[in-house]
């Protein structure tokens, strides 16, 4: 076979086939070309048999690629080889040992929807309130304490507050019912194979001497399941090869631990060790802006990627007055591009969070440049925007039947389809609206939301009236109880609806509401039309992970946006600067990192400090006009009074964390709702937390 397209590093890597190896890869080191050679080199130069090897990855996007990459090499043979993710493998264990488990050959996997109604009847039954126990949270636990193999009874131990002792309850009852269904839902596709195993030595024997050489993507992906899962497998032949980048984890929020790939020399003493380091990517700039950025993190492999490539153009930093001359340059920029013959596809835009986008999405509109959002809708057909539109709808126009129908049971209310029905009968009959033939039941307490409302909505502006709304109808309790990824990016796309009311209210004065739903209808209806092929990507940055541009914007590099202030909070800025490492290397030609001296977000004008991630960056490497404050956010960095990293109680923010100290000043870190404020020294509404 053919192995002169590889370099000394990834030959190194292909031929290793015994033993335990760690591949690390750096952004755009050519992993996948080093994975799918190494398989085919173990078929046709070392005479393993196809049915002795396990490929694991961990999207079916990405598995399938693997395949088609291997069947072009090795024809038909490669069908026997079992390539496939974590849960693929994980259903495979169980349909060939269904009996040792206690399932029949008929067993079924259900899906988030049907795990989510069988936890609500369970919380009904013991009882409990669903409005207030929120179900998708006690889910969310469930879910946790499975992907960390915890069965009912160990959870049960470890439950220690009000939620957690509910959840146990649940997750008790949602496991019987599970196994009297014959059912499996997703996290036992993993937790129910590593029982197997446990339970019957003879069942992982006969595994491992079928799966005598394992190779596993992305291994800094990894979770406690799918890491106790791999050492299993592997423990009798021990050919276990991993790949992956420490510096690209970034995705502890779905429960991977970065130090998996960090320990696998632990784990695996004879471990050998092979850096990928030669980028094939990106220009040289771009690699010496990411490689100064990413160095900063302490818990990381040492590692620095290099290329062949040319120097390029310098990485362009640019600071905007506020958010809309931030998305008028990077449009204006983009439209430089297009008109230099550059793909509108070979563009992208990226931020940190999908509340940022709005900004963005309102420049490419008003300037007729096709775009599309990657990862998420765009921000008006978002399903919390177009919930809160409703409302003010159905506020400002009792008859719109759409809008009421669409939210009467928004948050849930127990308005069943029934109900409803009957409602839009009697409507037809009386020639009413809805809204005016409701007069009992549930949906009477709705009628009552709105009518108080109503009643208040005189004396507050839009941007509080928005907050009302999500107060009295209860969705902002409802999204803060779920307490998940997905519900915390509803609030804060919720959040940054404030700030279309605030810029509102500052271009027209006092504003009312007839007016600003017709200026979003407009807005709104535009987003409807997009067929052209050729569009400007914009997507946030964890949606960017594998993939490549030409041209690359990050926008938002300030503290409080990025890093988020949610991580500043938490101590968790190493995956903040992993996620901007991640971001500046998808760009190949050339970079732009954009900021801005002020921002409206989530309805409050901020001024932010200059993200961290600018001020590690050597200026050689920056095309800028600007003066670039280097005074580091370092631990160390002490006064008389206070240190970076000291913990602060603010009479109205809350807990907050010092990141930055600067003459009489203190800048702090507080949670999302606030941001980031600068406060005077001693202040009396400051405490310092004793820990």
């Amino acid at each position: 076979m053919d192995l002169d397209n590889l370099n000394e590093r990834q030959l190194e890597a292909v031929k290793c086939t015994e033993g335990p190896l760690l591949v690390l890869a750096g952004a755009g080191s050519g992993k996948t070309k080093v994975l799918t050679t190494r398989v085919a080199y173990l078929v046709n130069e070392c005479g393993i048999s196809p049915n002795n090897i396990l490929a694991i990855t961990f999207t079916n996007k990405a598995a399938k690629e693997m395949k088609d990459r291997v069947f072009r090499v090795l024809g038909s043979m490669a069908y026997n080889i079992q390539i496939s993710t974590f849960h693929s493998l994980g259903v495979l264990f169980i349909r060939e040992n269904y009996e040792l488990l206690g399932y029949k050959n008929n067993f079924t996997i259900i899906d988030s929807d049907d795990s989510l109604t069988i936890i609500k009847k369970i919380i009904k039954d013991l009882g409990y309130d669903p409005k207030y126990y929120n179900p998708k949270m006690i889910r969310n636990l469930i879910s946790g304490a499975k992907n960390a193999l915890l069965t009912p009874s160990e959870y049960e131990r470890y439950a220690n507050t009000e939620e957690t002792r509910i959840a146990s309850e649940v997750y008790n009852r949602y496991q019987n019912k599970l196994y009297t269904s014959n059912s499996f839902d997703f996290d036992d596709l993993l937790m129910k194979p590593i029982e197997l195993l446990r339970k019957n030595p003879d069942v992982l024997k006969a595994y491992q001497e079928r799966f005598q050489y394992i190779l596993i993507d992305e291994y800094q992906d990894t979770n406690e399941a799918q890491y106790i899962l791999s050492k299993m497998l592997s423990a009798k032949h021990r050919n276990i090869c991993v790949v992956g980048d420490n510096d690209q984890s970034i995705y502890s929020f779905r429960g991977s631990n970065y130090k998996n790939i960090l320990n696998f020399e632990k784990d695996y003493k004879d471990a050998k060790v092979i850096m990928l380091e030669e980028n094939y990517r990106s220009t040289k700039n771009i690699l010496n802006v990411a490689n100064s950025v990413i160095k900063n993190n302490r818990e990381r492999k040492d590692k620095n990627l290099w290329t062949n490539n040319e120097d390029g153009d310098k990485v362009i930093y640019h600071t905007a007055s506020n958010e809309k001359e931030e998305s008028s340059y990077v449009v204006s920029e983009i439209k430089k591009l297009i008109n230099n013959g550059v793909e509108r596809k070979d563009i992208v835009v990226l931020y940190r969070t999908n509340a940022q986008s709005r900004t963005v999405e309102d420049a490419f509109l008003s300037n007729n440049i096709p775009y599309k959002v990657v990862g998420s809708f765009y921000f008006y057909n978002r399903k919390e925007i177009k919930d809160l539109i409703s409302y003010l709808r159905v506020i400002y126009n009792h008859s719109d039947d759409v809008s009421l129908l669409r939210v009467i049971n928004v948050p849930k209310r127990g308005i069943g389809t029934k109900t409803i029905d009957n409602l839009v009968s009697e409507a037809n009959l009386t020639n009413k609206s809805i809204y005016d033939v409701i007069s009992s039941g549930k949906e009477l307490e709705f009628k009552r939301i709105i009518e108080d409302i109503e009643e208040n909505m005189h004396n507050l502006s839009l941007t509080e009236l928005v907050d009302y709304i999500l107060d009295k109808s209860g969705i902002r309790h409802e999204l803060e109880s779920e307490d998940s990824v997905d519900s915390e990016i509803r609030l804060e796309n919720l959040e940054e609806f404030k700030s279309i009311t605030k810029n509102f209210e500052d271009a027209y004065g006092l504003a009312s509401l007839e007016d600003f739903l017709a200026e979003i209808s407009l807005v709104a209806d535009i987003e409807e039309h997009r067929d052209d092929v050729d569009t400007v990507t914009l997507m946030t940055i964890h949606s960017a992970k594998g993939l490549e541009f030409d041209y690359v914007f990050i926008v938002g590099l300030e503290e409080g946006v990025f890093p988020h202030s949610n991580s500043i909070f938490e101590g968790n800025v190493e995956e903040e600067r992993r996620l901007c490492y991640v971001a500046i290397t998808r760009a190949s030609k050339k970079l732009w990192l954009v900021n801005t001296k002020e921002r409206m977000l989530y309805g409050e004008r901020r001024q932010n400090e200059v993200s961290r991630f600018i001020k590690e960056i050597d200026s050689n490497y920056l095309d800028t006009d600007i003066e670039i404050n280097y005074n580091k956010y370092e631990n160390e960095y002490t006064d008389d009074e206070y240190s970076i990293g000291e913990h602060i109680m603010h009479d109205v923010y809350g807990e907050g964390v010092i990141v930055e100290i600067k003459d009489s000043i203190i800048t702090v870190a507080f949670s999302h709702q606030y941001g980031i404020k600068s406060l005077m020294k001693g202040h009396k509404s400051i405490k310092k937390v004793i820990e």
